[in-house]
């Protein structure tokens, strides 16, 4: 083997080794947050932090389409919606379980993201978000008038527990588990998009997609193709809530908590793989710890994200890290210059 061959050979080795460092903190965040029930919380500690995990799933898959192709979605919760109807209606009808419907939600919201994202991604910017905004605003008429087949305004109530190797998931803190576990593999999964062929193309179409497109990128297959991915988190997604709340109604995947999923992609970062899992609880958790009714969280996560923006473009974790490195530069630079200057004065050093 040559000399030069060598670093050729090893550079698969560096280029994997920073990827799971990225992973981790996530891994370890997700192994504490699954010893939570051991300290015996609260019913509604674990309520809000099961629908946490139940946001952050869809958010891995926002942060696909966002962070990675610069693609921003506000009508994201309503494929999270086609995840949940489509369980409902599995449920109802044919006596689908969750586990079968699982996937079947998933390849429709899947389905329906392509469906949107042909016409829609044919336009960009602003354009792009007022079409999937009226994507989610036309769903929620549809499921309003839809009569008994989706329950009309008042909705749909799942069918059936959910069980896992006999064991009823129904139980609070068995189902907190399941969605601990089901964030983990949402996690694993977009980092894995994100480091992979796949994910470099579509961030070299988020950097300069006129580039892109000049080196032979099909553009617009890859940014269906973000589309798509980012409808099987939804789908996934919304078969966890249907379960989890028992109901849905379509005023649950409308504009606002599309407006909400976009919120919290944003805060958290949608470019690092530990954003969605941090602006999820973030978001879920403050108005908790400020004691905050509806009307004043709204103030204050617009008040956040106007921060975030004006402050922190790459969101929160991004600029906790910069913040951080930008300490320990300072710090080892005077470190460095008082090393020299120890050096380069001996009768000083020898005082």
């Amino acid at each position: 083997m040559s000399e030069g061959s060598t670093p050729q050979g090893k550079h698969p080795t560096h280029s994997v080794a920073p990827a799971l460092r990225s992973l981790v903190p996530v891994l370890v965040v997700l192994t504490l947050i699954a010893l939570v029930p051991l300290l015996s919380p609260s019913n509604r500690f674990l309520s809000l932090a099961i629908s946490a995990g139940i946001n952050v799933i869809a958010l891995y898959g926002l942060s696909v389409l966002f962070g990675q192709t610069g693609i921003l979605s506000m009508g994201h919760a309503a494929l999270v919606g086609v995840g949940a109807y489509t369980a409902a209606i599995l449920a109802r009808d044919f006596g689908v379980g969750f586990w079968l419907a699982l996937p079947v939600a998933a390849l429709t919201s899947a389905v329906f993201a392509m469906i949107v994202g042909i016409p829609s991604l044919r336009v960009g910017g602003h354009h792009f978000v007022i079409m999937t905004f009226a994507f989610g605003q036309l769903l929620a008429i549809v499921l309003t008038n839809g009569g008994d087949y989706t329950g009309a305004a008042t909705g749909l109530d799942m069918v059936g527990p959910v069980n896992l190797f006999g064991a009823d998931m129904g139980d609070l803190t068995r189902y907190y588990l399941m969605v601990v576990a089901f964030v983990a593999v949402a996690a694993v999964a977009s980092w894995a998009i994100i480091n992979s062929s796949y994910g470099r193309t579509l961030r070299a179409i988020r950097e300069n997609e006129k580039l892109a497109a000049s080196l032979g990128i099909n553009v617009g297959r890859h940014k269906i193709g973000a589309f798509v991915v980012s409808g099987v988190f939804a789908g996934i997604s919304g078969v966890l809530l249907a379960n989890f709340l028992g109901h849905i109604s379509p005023t649950q995947f409308a504009s606002f908590p599309s407006i909400y999923l976009a919120l919290m992609v944003m805060i958290g970062g949608a470019r690092l793989i530990t954003g969605p899992l941090a602006g999820g609880i973030l978001v879920a958790f403050l108005p908790e710890v400020l004691n905050l009714d509806p009307v004043q969280s709204r103030i204050v996560y617009g008040v956040c994200l106007i921060a975030v923006i004006l402050l922190l473009p790459d969101g929160l974790i991004a600029g906790i890290a910069a913040f951080v490195r930008k300490v320990f530069t300072a710090k080892s630079k005077e470190r460095q210059r008082q090393e020299n200057g120890v050096v380069s004065n001996p009768s000083e050093a020898r005082r």
